[in-house]
């Protein structure tokens, strides 16, 4: 059971009643005159968020809570992450049942994450007692993942580098009794992966494809690609200070993918997993990759490189060719890809492409149940006209400006064409600004409504 969970039923737990507009007033009938004076003379108003503490005669008696009103069109099921940061040290529970308690129970925990490999954060000692029939150990498997992929999308670039990425995929793999095994260096080339190679050439730590698998192999083959860019300076197409600014988040993909690989790996579901990392700097120095250049890719397709800064795309490609190789049910592949898709959805709603409508359908199910937010965009084939080189086969980037997102989305899909269904994600694996369940920073998107859909689909 995750730390900040207790089991349920512990008699010492605070009361926490969540309350609309419309409920307060019988909630507050129900009070003691003593909290009713005291709720009054604090002027509580139950808005979404808002929080009164009411004392008893020698410690809390109860905690009230403003959520949306019930017919609300969009609420937010994890208004209760906020509590774990505001409530004083001890054990809570949910006197009635918010909009969703399992919801609001895994908000609680997502809400209680800190950052502490480089300052201290302080436990606050405060828990929750699970409500009945919220499953503890899904919920834990869940929190888990969540806290690797915002601990590695934290982590600054100076202590996770290609090497300590893999190292990381390493340790998942030894958690969970998987097999695991990289490619490094100029064994690249040896080995056919020369896109990834030409992106990570030209930095102090070589570039590298990690390799993890795990289940039995007679089950279906489902493969996680994660863009595992360590930093992206933009290459010879430098970014601006500012863009350069968070781009220790540039490997989101990768830690978003394992956080989907630990759920997996620890319910056991009935496939065979394999995850592919391909680990790399996009560095700058007399090694660099060129504007221009040409590279014949893994699957044989010839790329020009438009724009170095376009070299996720790169190293997602040879990593997609050797997934696509097996044939597998299906392949998942995230990536932090395009500021293209920030301009159309914003930080919080990462788009997916696939040409699977059944798969769009359940996984926009998924994410909803989830609040794990997703929207399906279009693979508009008449933009792969945008694509075309004159000296290659494909361009790594698009002419025009238009439709960026969109674009790189087509150019990872010409990857694959033997699985059997193939989704992409755009993410962008950050919270600029705190909230609830959310704090600020690295951020794991997806992982959650994906693990979902596969629950559904794999369970043993």
């Amino acid at each position: 059971m995750h730390p900040l969970y207790v089991p349920h039923g512990r008699a010492e737990a605070v009361p926490i009643w969540f309350v609309t507009a419309a409920s307060y007033p019988h909630l507050r009938d129900v009070l003691s005159a003593a909290a009713r004076r005291y709720a009054d003379a604090a002027g509580f108003e139950p808005k979404p968020g808002q929080m009164l503490l009411l004392p008893g005669e020698e410690a809390l008696s109860g905690v009230v809570f403003g959520i949306e009103a019930d017919d609300k069109p969009a609420k937010d099921h994890f208004l209760a992450g906020r509590l774990p940061g505001a409530l004083p040290k001890g054990i809570y529970r949910f006197a009635n049942a918010p909009h969703d308690e399992r919801l609001a129970a895994l908000a609680f925990a997502l809400g209680g994450y800190r950052f502490a490999r480089y300052r201290a954060a302080e436990d606050r000692e405060v828990r929750l007692a699970l409500p009945a029939g919220v499953d503890g150990a899904e919920l834990a498997r869940i929190v888990d993942g969540v806290t690797l992929a915002r601990d590695l999308i934290n982590t600054p670039a100076n202590d996770l580098g290609p090497a300590e990425l893999e190292e990381a995929v390493r340790a998942l793999a030894r958690r969970h009794g998987a097999e695991c095994r990289a490619v490094v260096g100029d064994a690249l080339l040896g080995e056919n992966f020369p896109l990834i190679h030409a992106v990570g050439r030209a930095a102090a730590a070589a570039p590298r494809l990690v390799d993890l698998a795990w289940g039995d192999p007679a089950h279906p083959k489902v493969t996680l690609v994660g863009k595992g860019v360590c930093f992206d300076t933009g290459g010879l197409d430098i970014k601006s200070d500012s863009a350069m600014l968070n781009m220790k988040k540039d490997m989101g993909g990768a830690a978003c993918v394992m956080a989907l690989a630990h759920m997996i790996m620890d319910r056991g579901l009935k496939l065979r997993l394999r995850v592919l990392v391909p680990a790399v700097e996009n560095a700058i120095s007399g090694a660099a990759f060129r504007p221009r250049d040409v590279y014949r890719a893994r699957k044989g397709i010839t790329v020009e490189i438009g724009n170095t800064d376009a070299e996720g795309r790169l190293v997602l490609a040879d990593a997609l060719a050797l997934a696509d190789e097996e044939a597998p049910e299906l392949i998942v592949d995230m990536a932090t890809l395009t500021g293209a898709a920030r301009v159309a959805l914003g930080p919080e709603l990462p788009p997916f492409y696939t040409n699977d409508d059944a798969l769009a359908l359940d996984l926009a199910r998924h994410a909803g149940a989830e609040n794990d937010p997703l929207w399906r965009m279009p693979l508009w084939r008449p933009y792969e006209s945008l694509l075309e080189s004159k000296t290659a086969d494909i361009n790594n980037v698009a002419s025009g400006g238009f439709a960026g997102s969109v674009t790189a989305a087509l150019f990872l899909d010409r990857f694959v064409t033997a699985a059997r269904a193939f989704v992409h994600l755009d993410i962008f694996a950050w919270t600029p600004s705190a909230k609830p369940a959310r704090p600020e920073g690295g951020e794991c998107q997806a992982a959650r409504a994906l693990y979902a859909l596969l629950a559904e689909r794999y369970a043993v």
